[in-house]
């Protein structure tokens, strides 16, 4: 598996919404200038997290964009797969090398671990939310499982 700036960045795009949640809506330039993105590829997620139903816009001199949902209920899984379109591509069946070979009707014993680790990281990311991440790093290791780096 690979994040892709798509996902990255649809997770950026969505944690600063978080984080301005209070201040109503945000425009896609000003997301891109304070993380320091581009604006057309901001613009390009947050119409992709729109059609997903994680943000709307409103148009006009106060318009932007806003989180439809509070951010505990706005899953690290859903924004990815709103702005990768897939959370794990599972290249043997998206890009399939030999159609005999590589089909779903044809026997594969390496199918199945691909589709558990898919669904591993699907149950990870879905256990991830926005409100989770809108703390420091530490805080976002312990809850993750991960060991806490002390600062050298």
């Amino acid at each position: 598996m690979r994040i892709t700036t798509w996902a990255e960045y649809g997770v950026i795009c969505a944690l600063h919404l978080a984080r301005r949640t209070e201040e109503g809506a945000v425009t896609g330039r000003d997301i891109a200038a304070r993380e320091r993105l581009s604006g057309d590829y901001v613009e390009q997620i947050l119409l992709r997290l729109r059609r997903a139903g994680i943000v709307s816009s409103t148009r006009g001199a106060r318009g932007g964009y806003t989180l439809v949902r509070p951010p505990a209920e706005v899953t690290v899984r859903e924004i990815i797969a709103a702005a990768e379109l897939v959370t794990f591509d599972l290249h043997c069946e998206s890009h399939p090398v030999d159609e005999a070979r590589c089909s779903m009707a044809h026997e594969c014993s390496i199918r199945p671990v691909w589709m558990m680790l898919q669904r591993r990281i699907d149950e990870v990311l879905d256990s991830v939310t926005l409100a989770d991440l809108l703390h420091d790093e530490s805080v976002v290791r312990q809850r993750v499982g991960l060991p806490v780096v002390q600062p050298a």
